[in-house]
């Protein structure tokens, strides 16, 4: 058994030593449950409904049990003495010095200035607003993840770029002396190609940092540690053009955005509160009832030393007809708040119509990029097809073999550049919106 366990656990490090190979889908998925904040978030919408229910426990009938013993003091009896007809003392109540009390009350609210059945409407407001507001942590969580995941994606592949640069510029060197030895090319030849692989080698540097960094931020936006051996799976990255109404948009982003469904029920929580507030100019009507277990009863007279039960029900009426301003005090907050949520809603409007204008702008650039960059990178590659040729046969200089090379590294680079903005534009626009990215 012993044995089992080791080589499970020896199994389970060698597992995570090694690369992991993730997709968006399952990088998302691991992220999701992994994530700190949605932990933080699902706690609150626990809590909400938490309060939902301790908000309609009021409406209901309360049920209470008390129970108490008291050791009272001596005392003379109770007795009557009439000489000289009674001429001894008839005891009419005897002292009991052990009480045994036993209380068990029913309290049902029949009206309370609506404030209860406002406090109720206001929880469940508040938990409607903590429901939204966790799916829209969920849906930023996912946008982090995305994000890292693409920032990932490109600069693996600016750093493959650089690696593939180098290999052609050894190349060029390799000829170069080549073409040095037999007469062919001169020594500032290969000092320029031997100055341009050094140049690369420090960018190939800069790059592996930079790819170091970005699978460390990856590990992190989606729980593993940060030193994590992880890989990614992009797939194939297809660009489509779309074509979106600004208008239908921004009336998609209105309605769907977890933000503003937050904030409106927010403030119809924050106007139930006002009326909650408001109650206390009202009278408080309750049904009550008792049930007594008592030793002696004092209901029961002459007292007797053992438990007698009784009962008593009825209504109770409460007014509070002055407390200092109070009550007022209290509406006029619960009325600010109100106020505030309001603003704060139609300022959370503004900004979400220029967030999905902006970013259906951008998702319109980053398409138009990518088909430039892709006719970018193929008008490099037959720049230095040509001057590779015309440099074999020693046409040209290597002067114009590095600026092709160079010309060729930033069309490739600017189009995987432009292709992981397309992605992440698209993203941005469908999360601006209101859309699940998850």
């Amino acid at each position: 058994m012993k044995k089992t366990i080791v080589l499970f656990l020896i199994s389970t490090v060698c597992l995570f030593a090694q690369a992991q190979k993730l997709t968006l889908k399952e990088s998302l998925e691991i992220g999701m449950k992994n994530s700190k904040e949605l932990k933080i978030s699902h706690s609150k919408l626990v809590s909400a409904s938490a309060q939902v229910t301790a908000a309609n426990s009021y409406l209901l009938p309360q049920l209470n049990f008390s129970a108490g013993y008291m050791r009272l003091s001596n005392i003379p009896p109770f007795q009557v003495f009439i000489p000289p007809i009674i001429p001894k003392p008839i005891t009419i109540s005897p002292v009991i010095l052990d009480d045994w009390t036993m209380k068990l009350s029913l309290q049902q609210p029949l009206f309370t200035g609506f404030r209860l059945t406002s406090l109720s409407s206001a929880a469940k407001y508040n938990y409607d607003a903590a429901e939204s507001e966790f799916k829209n942590d969920k849906n930023n969580e996912a946008m982090k993840i995305q994000s890292a995941f693409w920032n990932y994606y490109k600069a693996e592949q600016n750093d493959k770029v650089l690696d593939e640069n180098l290999l052609q510029i050894k190349q060029h060197l390799d000829d170069t002396k080549s073409f040095e030895a037999n007469g062919l090319a001169t020594q500032n030849d290969l000092l320029k190609l031997e100055v341009q692989y050094s140049s690369t080698k420090l960018q190939k540097i800069e790059a592996d940092n930079n790819l170091d960094i970005a699978r460390m931020v990856f590990n992190q936006a989606i729980g593993l540690p940060i030193d994590a051996k992880t890989e990614i799976e992009p797939g194939e990255i297809s660009t489509e053009q779309v074509s979106y109404n600004p208008e239908d948009l921004l009336n998609e982003a209105i309605s769907k955005r977890g933000e503003l469904k937050s904030l409106q029920y927010r403030v119809d929580a924050s106007d139930k509160s006002v009326t909650a507030s408001e109650a206390a100019w009202f009278p408080s009507v309750y049904l009550v009832g008792d049930y007594y277990y008592s030793k002696p009863n004092q209901r029961y007279l002459p007292a007797v030393n053992e438990f007698k039960n009784t009962w008593d029900v009825g209504f109770q009426l409460s007014w509070s007809l002055w407390n200092w301003g109070y009550t007022s005090s209290q509406t006029t907050i619960a009325e600010q708040n109100k106020i505030q949520t309001e603003t704060s809603l139609s300022e959370m409007k503004d900004a979400v119509n220029i967030e999905v204008y902006q970013n259906y702008l951008t998702f319109k650039r980053a398409f138009d990029k990518v088909n430039v960059a892709k006719l970018g990178v193929k008008q490099a590659e037959e720049n230095y097809r040509m001057i590779k040729e015309k440099y074999n046969t020693q046409v040209a200089s290597s002067t114009d073999l590095i600026d092709a090379e160079t010309a060729l590294l930033s069309a490739k680079t600017n189009y995987v550049n432009s292709l992981v903005d397309y992605e992440l534009a698209k993203v941005r626009l469908d999360k601006s919106i209101g859309k699940n990215i998850y």
